[in-house]
């Protein structure tokens, strides 16, 4: 929730704290996709960073969107941030994320403490939604408080692509999707669907998702191989992001593949395409 005056700008971020600042932020660095998701509502950011699992010489093209290559400087991730040029770049605000218990990710404690000392740090927690493709999270919200125009066209989009998503997902039966990450030659994560929003979301719209056996990762169960393949999925979504290993043809030649960001923008013109896509394999693949 934002509010403005002449003099201040509010915003309740999504663990409910306020945040005020003497005029509305014009200048913003945020985690990578956060940045690709505003750059999406039509605000450019001067900068981004990324997490521990990035690169942090360059931004991962898997969660960078539609952000220009050139014009939106990139600081670095985790522990190798350049906190230095980050305020060097003067940002009026910084957004990122927290997974629940207060900690910044993607930023070591205690830069992360040095920023909100220094004033530029807001933070927004993504968390399960029943339906966060409706609300694409702190990015959609955040978007509309800093001036971002309405979107009647991205959001048509999105609901057409959800249509057919639908449409094609229903039936007697139901192709089995699996998605997962590569963590090489002998391990696989495999994704628990209601762990991830974006996965939980699809599971809405009658997407076929496969629950694999609990292990003692929150949002994946790891595991061999021979077990994700015994699991027998009709469609594999396979992480893209430059930390994931490669799938190569370790379920066996014949199974569909299709590329998954687990930390995808959350905006509607990349869940349309995310849809739109999955639609298409589905389609492929139906028996």
């Amino acid at each position: 929730m934002a509010h403005q005056t002449s003099q201040d700008w509010e915003f309740t971020d999504d663990r409910d704290h306020l945040v005020r600042a003497p005029h509305r932020p014009a200048r913003l660095v945020a985690y990578l996709p956060t940045a690709a998701a505003l750059h999406d509502h039509g605000i450019r950011p001067v900068g981004a960073f990324g997490s521990a699992h990035d690169d942090p010489a360059a931004p991962d093209p898997a969660k960078s969107g539609s952000l220009p290559p050139d014009g939106v400087a990139y600081f670095g991730a985790g522990s190798a941030l350049d906190l230095e040029a980050l305020l060097a770049a003067g940002p009026d605000l910084v957004v990122a994320l927290t997974y629940g218990g207060g900690q910044v990710y993607g930023i070591d404690p205690e830069a992360a403490k040095h920023l909100e000392e220094a004033g530029a740090a807001r933070r927004a927690r993504r968390r399960p939604r029943p339906q966060p493709r409706r609300d694409q999270g702190p990015p959609d919200a955040l978007a509309r408080s800093l001036g971002a125009p309405e979107q009647p066209d991205a959001r048509a989009g999105l609901e057409a692509a959800e249509r057919r998503l639908r449409e094609v997902a229903a039936g007697a039966v139901r192709p089995r999707v699996l998605a997962l990450s590569p963590a090489g030659p002998d391990a696989v994560h495999l994704a628990r669907p209601y762990a991830w929003p974006d996965l939980a979301a699809l599971a809405g719209l009658g997407v076929g998702l496969v629950d694999p056996v609990a292990g003692q990762g929150a949002n994946w169960s790891t595991t061999g191989w021979a077990e994700a393949a015994a699991l027998e999925p009709d469609l594999v979504l396979t992480d893209v992001r430059c930390n994931a290993a490669r799938l190569g043809d370790a379920l066996g030649p014949g199974v569909r593949a299709l590329p998954w960001n687990p930390e995808l923008p959350p905006s509607a013109q990349e869940h349309a395409r995310f849809y739109t896509a999955l639609a298409d394999g589905l389609e492929d693949v139906r028996p």
